[in-house]
């Protein structure tokens, strides 16, 4: 099977053509858009850090992005995380959407590492 194209935006920023299959994995609705407008194809909030592990790095987030990513990267370990993911990967273009204004950062960034390892 071919690799999927695996880029992250903001949920906040128009759709692109190229977005391909658009899946939001924040785990909280981002505020302020409304559900047309963010032409999402899924939610992914099962994907997305527990809820514990996002106040965790909340309390200091830069002396702690390795840890969180070694974390989530666990919570991402499970059976039905694995299958969700499969079900990702198979889909020739992806875009992860997030509320964060770095959407490159933090959960984002290791979710696409994930996918991308397949």
């Amino acid at each position: 099977m071919a690799r999927s194209e695996i880029r992250a935006r903001r949920i906040y920023d128009p759709p692109a053509p190229d977005d391909g299959y658009r899946v939001l994995v924040d785990r909280l609705w981002p505020r302020g858009m409304a559900k047309e407008r963010a032409a999402l194809d899924e939610w992914a909030k099962d994907l997305a850090p527990s809820n514990e592990l996002r106040q965790w790095l909340h309390e200091a987030p830069e002396a702690r992005a390795t840890e969180f990513a070694d974390r989530y990267r666990t919570e991402l370990d499970t059976p039905e995380a694995r299958t969700h993911l499969a079900a990702l990967r198979g889909h020739p273009a992806l875009t992860l959407l997030t509320a964060n204004k770095d959407p490159q950062a933090r959960h984002t960034a290791v979710l696409a590492e994930v996918l991308a390892q397949g």
